[in-house]
């Protein structure tokens, strides 16, 4: 069982630690140059601030790693980034990066998203382990099960004595079980985003700022924020699909509905698209739900209505 001790900056772990019931966190990473690919969905992420303060200070589940344009960062987390604005998003990375500040620059960034945050109080810091070396920039990897692992991981269940995270990953690193992360609203946008590809499920459309990751069974209606409940759509699409004039069946057949043309007196355009196939995700796990399809043919869509 693997967790990752990162370096993080003081400004971002203040922040956050100030923020009341956050369910997910965006920890990013300016360079943007490669994506972060050490852990598994579930495993333990944790984050020390930098020298001298040789602490960790807090952690979360991992959920899912990408690289995303800031704008996109920061439509999907807003202050869960760390950062109180676009704009000053946009100037932290700058100072990193060493470079000017164009406010119309899209920068690419590494983005690690965290489900069940938490912060420990300054009386709970856990001092790094003991092989922890003053040179080292991003991380380091542990093995839960071996020392000096093993001890960094008694402490922190010493540490999360009272929290709330404590129920959710104690039995992930007491038994060999594998839990899934609770994805956020944010992370189910990005990872829908990254499952398709980065394309619209339906037209193939890969302009990413008319993308959205559109729920097949609502939120409100007891629908999860995961990627077997998720679409990548064109925003249109998805406003046609959330309203009940179009929907993807079991088969991934896309039906558009004839209402379209009863209430607007229009929509050729989209009635090009019934019948076609769906694009299917990167992946067939990750395909979506037959059950959350056919809630949404029985409940949502308006055929023959």
């Amino acid at each position: 069982m693997k967790s990752f001790v990162a370096v993080t900056d003081a400004d971002w772990y203040r922040l956050l630690s100030q923020q009341a019931e956050l369910e997910e966190v965006n920890f990013w990473q300016p360079s943007g140059s490669k994506r972060f690919k050490t852990l598994a969905p579930g495993d333990l992420f944790l984050f020390k601030l930098h020298s001298p303060q040789n602490f960790i200070v807090g952690g979360g589940m991992f959920a899912h790693a990408s690289l995303l344009p800031v704008s996109l960062a920061w439509s999907s987390f807003g202050i869960a980034n760390g950062v109180e604005s676009l704009e000053e998003m946009r100037q932290r990375i700058a100072r990193y990066r060493r470079s000017a500040v164009d406010d119309r620059e899209d920068f690419t960034i590494g983005c690690i998203l965290l489900s069940q945050p938490f912060f420990l109080p300054r009386e709970r810091w856990i001092p790094v382990p003991g092989d922890w070396r003053p040179n080292i920039v991003q991380g380091k990897t542990y093995d839960l099960e071996v020392e000096p692992g093993k001890t960094m991981w008694r402490q922190l269940q010493d540490a999360l004595q009272g929290m709330r995270l404590k129920d959710v990953i104690a039995p992930r690193y007491g038994d060999p079980v594998e839990v899934r992360p609770r994805l956020g609203q944010g992370a189910f946008r990005v990872v829908v985003t990254d499952a398709y590809a980065r394309r619209c499920a339906i037209t193939g459309e890969k302009v990413l700022p008319v993308l959205e990751a559109a729920h097949i069974r609502p939120y409100s209606a007891k629908g999860e924020h995961r990627v077997d409940n998720g679409l990548l759509l064109r925003s249109d699409l998805h406003r046609l699909f959330d309203r009940g004039y179009l929907t993807v069946t079991t088969d991934h057949h896309i039906e558009v509905s004839r209402r379209i043309h009863e209430d607007f007196d229009n929509g050729r355009e989209y009635y090009r698209l019934h019948g076609k196939l769906m694009r299917d995700p990167v992946r067939p796990d990750l395909a979506p739900a037959v059950e959350n399809l056919r809630w949404h043919n029985d409940h949502v869509y308006l055929a023959g209505r």
